[in-house]
């Protein structure tokens, strides 16, 4: 049997119909696995711990895990130990749920963004900002109150010059 001939035109080169990285799109089924699990850990200390986001790399080998704490950041230590605790458990679960020849290694930090936000928040919230006068001079509306007593005023004065 014999090949056909080739006609010199190429296949057009496959387009993804994805609006995402596959990167961005394996973060974010991480994120929603790793929270599904640490609800079914039962973990005091990840009662109040929410996945905030996860940067994965390209290569799918490591994938950074960022957590908010809502007890703060006094409590980063404890949480720490709890998620490295129950890393490898995390991993099992991704390996179980995502379609991939392999799982990245989860390493997890402490949201910084919300944490700086917070803090932005609070220094604006203890520090308002004065009203300032940027210069435009706006002329007072009239209202029809103010007419009717001007009307007023001058019957006023037209009866006592009689």
């Amino acid at each position: 049997m014999s090949r056909p001939a080739r006609t010199g035109r190429r296949r057009p080169p496959a387009t993804s119909a994805h609006r995402y990285s596959r990167s961005a799109r394996v973060g974010e089924l991480l994120r929603e696995i790793i929270a599904e699990e640490l609800d079914r850990i039962g973990d005091e200390r990840l009662e109040q711990v929410a996945i905030t986001s996860i940067d994965v790399d390209p290569e799918l080998n490591r994938a950074i895990v960022y957590y908010d704490a809502f007890y703060g950041e006094d409590t980063d230590p404890t949480t720490l130990a709890a998620l490295a605790e129950h890393r490898v458990r995390l991993q099992a679960a991704i390996g179980r749920q995502i379609r991939a020849r392999k799982t990245p290694i989860l390493d997890f930090r402490p949201d910084d963004v919300l944490r700086s936000a917070e803090r932005i928040e609070r220094v604006l919230r203890a520090n308002p900002v004065p009203d300032r006068d940027y210069g435009l001079e706006l002329e007072p509306e009239e209202s029809d109150e103010s007419d009717e007593s001007d009307e007023s005023d001058e019957s006023d004065e037209s009866d006592e010059s009689d």
